[in-house]
């Protein structure tokens, strides 16, 4: 059985590749798929995607014993972990075993080296085992080296190159019909406070704009009702998407509390706001909305995502706010349908070159059997 395997922490891991499973599920040589991933989350975006060939499992724990049998059960010919993952025990399993082990669209903070780099014998006997790492920034390379990786080939970050859903189609005209009157903008993946943060940048834009709508998604789903509970506060109306009501009129604020819609509202958002960025929690990806010609809006901290937020400004496209009054001030209700192609365009590059390099050691391991 030609098995290859891929490895990512979460929700955002899994959405970089599924453009590469998409590819790998139309190969004949590949047999399956298998993903693995730590959260519950993960696995219901995983889901939706109805794929041939593509399974999903838990990652299992990083014991000697537990990853040795999961290995000896799956026989992968080929393991690809995503971003940050390093696991000593899969890693040092793989390496007995012969298993080409990639590090694809690699990412190390500097945080993180900082930890590895305290126990650098140990830290240098499981990077070593690296058979290629394919970082998504300068930063990383660098870590990389530094903490003994044989093999090192950047070529550019695969968040870039999204899911090529063509999504669009999908919209039932009702969905945009609702929101056809109101002036909206959308607040997407908020932590706790940033929601009464947008809250107070709606009552500020409220003053100038008519129909003014608020799109808030939170980043975790079931805070909804507490969300709403807040906001009722300072007076502004609130109404649910899962209630799937038609009439806004009065609606101020408008919660996302259902899973994996967020697409649907970038699609439709002018101006995004991106959460955990006000807060300490390093920004979470602004590129499918940039990707949509939408104006990018973030607060001061974005550590995660700091060489993606490089490429925005040279586009001229996001814009660091501060104080509500600044984000009411930045929100824009148009889109740039030309940066968004630009944003397109830079990312089915780093696609294609990505299906290239693992091609080729695939092929290379499928020709060993």
């Amino acid at each position: 059985e030609n098995l290859i395997w891929f490895h990512g922490a979460s929700v955002g891991e899994l959405n970089s590749i599924i453009p590469i499973i998409k590819n790998y599920e139309k190969k004949k040589s590949i047999n399956q798929i298998l993903i693995t991933t730590t959260t519950l989350s993960s696995y219901e975006v995983f889901k939706k995607f109805n794929f041939k060939k593509t399974i999903h499992q838990y990652y299992p724990i990083d014991h000697p014993i537990l990853t040795n049998s999961f290995l000896n059960y799956w026989k992968p010919k080929i393991a690809i972990f995503i971003e940050s993952e390093i696991w000593p025990s899969m890693f040092k399993n793989l390496y007995n075993k012969k298993i080409p082990l990639i590090l694809l669209n690699a990412r190390l903070t500097k945080k993180t080296f900082k930890r590895w780099n305290k126990l650098n014998y140990f830290s240098f006997s499981i990077f070593k085992r690296i058979t290629v790492a394919f970082p998504q920034n300068i930063e990383t390379k660098i870590y990389l080296k530094k903490l003994n990786t044989k093999k090192i080939k950047p070529i550019g970050n695969l968040k870039f190159a999204e899911n090529p859903e063509k999504n669009s189609n999908k919209f039932s005209n009702n969905f945009k019909l609702k929101f056809k009157n109101k002036k909206i903008w959308v607040a997407s993946s908020t932590h706790k406070n940033e929601e009464l943060f947008c809250a107070k940048t709606h009552i500020e834009l409220k003053k100038k704009v008519k129909n003014l709508l608020t799109i808030i998604i939170p980043r975790h789903v079931h805070r909804a009702k507490n969300i709403a509970k807040e906001i009722k506060n300072l007076n502004l109306k609130v109404a649910f998407h899962s209630s799937k009501s038609k009439n806004l009129n009065k609606v101020d604020i408008y919660i996302v509390d259902t899973f994996g819609e967020t697409k649907k509202f970038h699609e439709i958002g002018n101006s995004v706001f991106l959460g955990g960025s006000i807060i300490k929690r390093g920004g979470q990806n602004p590129l499918e909305a940039a990707r949509f010609g939408a104006k990018i809006l973030h607060g001061p901290n974005i550590d995660n995502f700091k060489d993606v937020y490089k490429h925005l400004k040279t586009f001229n496209v996001s814009k660091k706010i501060n104080t509500p009054k600044q984000l009411a001030s930045a929100i824009k209700f148009e889109k740039n349908k030309t940066i968004g192609i630009k944003i397109k365009n830079i990312g089915e590059k780093i696609l294609k070159k990505t299906i290239n390099e693992l091609d080729k050691l695939i092929n290379n391991e499928f020709k060993k059997t």
